[in-house]
């Protein structure tokens, strides 16, 4: 591996979807901010969870099986568009993004929404554009051809 072989992202993913759960309990528990009161809305969040927990399984697996790594700070192996990588091209990401989502639902906290919106901006911004550009430095035409195919995000 030579040090430039990787795209350089902002911070570690798993750290932006922990840092905005943690920011939305905590302000929660300061300050409640509630948003629904009807209880389908925790049984929606449930099923946002069990959808995220789901698509991030599926999409680990198939990084996996794919013989790439999962860690951004590690160099991509392969280009991988199989198994949820054909409908998106951040499964994880928004398998995080749902997680986060069904949690605020559950617990009613719209600060979890607030988080969702701050870590979507970091992630964009900090992270996917960057490995954007380096898969596509990287895979080229493949690469190309794939985000003219498969959406960034659903």
């Amino acid at each position: 591996m030579t040090p430039a072989d990787h795209p350089g992202v902002l911070v570690w993913p798993p750290i932006v979807f922990g840092t905005a759960v943690a920011g939305a309990l905590l302000l929660g528990w300061l300050r409640p901010l509630p948003f629904f009161t009807h209880p389908a809305a925790m049984w929606a969040g449930a099923a946002l969870i069990f959808f995220g927990v789901a698509l991030n399984v599926w999409g680990a697996v198939t990084m996996r099986k794919a013989g790439t790594n999962i860690n951004p700070a590690r160099p991509a192996v392969a280009l991988v568009s199989t198994g949820p990588f054909n409908f998106s091209r951040n499964p994880l990401y928004v398998a995080g993004m749902l997680l986060l989502l069904g949690l605020s639902l559950v617990l009613n906290n719209f600060w979890g929404v607030l988080a969702l919106a701050l870590a979507w901006l970091i992630l964009h911004y900090g992270v996917i554009l960057r490995e954007e550009r380096y898969l596509s430095a990287k895979f080229g035409e493949s690469y190309r051809q794939y985000c003219a195919t498969v959406r960034r995000y659903f």
